[in-house]
C-alpha cells in the first residue's frame, strides 16, 4: 500500500485535514510536502482550498523551492475558477497573513471590478482600529492604486484615520495615484493636524506635489510644515526645487 492509498476513500475535506500537517511542515522534506500538495490538487475540489492556502503563510528554504511550491498552489487554485472564490474570500477575511496571495488569486479569477468590491468591503470590515500587524490593510490599499470605480477614493480616505502611521502612509500613496480633487481637504487636514507624525506630514506634502492639489485655505499652516526641497508657490501649489 502506497503512502497515500489510505486516503483514497476520504472526502476532499477529510483528505485536506489529514494532509494539513504535511503541507504546513516548514522544516519537513520538500518531497513529502509537494506530494501532499499534489494529492490535494488532484482532487480538483474547492474543499481543499482552505488548506492549500495555508502554504502561502509560511516560508521554507531554499527560496527557489518556496517559490516553486507557492506557484504550484497558486496555479492549482486559479485553475478551479469561480468555485475557488468563496474559500479564498473566507481565507482573506479570517487570516492576517498571505493577504497578497489571496488578492492575487481573486484577481486571476474575477473581473477587476469584482475584486475591487471585495477589497473595499474587507477594508470597511477591518476599520481604522489598531491591529498588531497593519500589513493586511497595506496590501489591500496597494491593490487599489491607480484604479477607478465606486468607493475606491472613500475607502482610501477612511484609512487616513487609521491608528497606524504605516497604514496612513500607504493610504496616501493610493490617494496619490487616484488624483481625485475630493481628496484635497482630507490630505490637508492630516498634514496640518498637530498630532500627525512628521513622516506622515512629509508624505502628505509629496502627494500634494504629485497630484497638483492646491493649498488655498491652509497655506499658512502648510508653509510651516513644508521643507526643502518642497515649497508653496504663489499659485498655492506645492513645488519641488531642482
Amino acid at each position: 500500500m502506497g503512502l497515500f492509498d489510505i486516503f483514497k476513500s476520504s472526502s476532499p475535506a477529510e483528505k485536506a485535514q489529514k494532509l494539513k500537517k504535511k503541507i504546513t511542515e516548514k522544516y519537513g522534506e520538500a518531497q513529502a510536502r509537494q506530494k501532499a500538495i499534489d494529492e490535494l490538487v488532484q482532487t480538483g475540489s474547492a474543499e481543499v482550498v482552505p488548506v492549500l492556502m495555508l502554504r502561502f503563510t509560511m516560508l521554507v528554504e531554499p527560496q527557489t523551492t518556496d517559490a516553486d511550491e507557492k506557484r504550484m498552489v497558486f496555479d492549482a487554485i486559479v485553475a478551479q475558477g469561480e468555485q475557488a472564490v468563496p474559500p479564498v474570500k473566507d481565507f482573506l477575511k479570517k487570516n492576517e497573513a498571505a493577504s497578497s496571495w489571496a488578492v492575487k488569486i481573486l484577481a486571476a479569477i474575477l473581473p477587476q471590478e469584482k475584486v475591487v468590491e471585495i477589497v473595499i468591503d474587507e477594508l470597511k470590515r477591518l476599520g481604522v482600529e489598531y491591529t498588531r500587524d497593519p500589513e493586511k490593510k497595506e496590501v489591500l490599499l496597494h491593490f487599489l492604486d491607480g484604479k477607478h470605480g465606486p468607493g475606491i477614493t472613500e475607502a482610501a480616505l477612511a484609512m487616513l484615520k487609521d491608528m497606524s502611521d504605516d497604514v496612513k502612509m500607504t493610504a496616501l500613496r493610493t490617494l496619490g495615484t487616484l488624483k481625485d480633487a475630493s481628496t484635497r481637504e482630507p490630505i490637508l487636514e492630516l498634514l496640518v493636524h498637530d498630532d500627525t507624525a512628521k513622516r506622515v506630514q512629509t508624505r502628505c506634502v509629496e502627494v500634494l506635489h504629485e497630484t497638483g492639489l492646491e493649498v488655498q485655505g491652509y497655506r499658512e499652516k502648510v508653509e510651516k510644515r513644508v521643507s526643502d526641497p518642497y515649497f508653496v508657490d504663489k499659485a498655492g501649489l506645492v513645488k519641488k526645487r531642482g
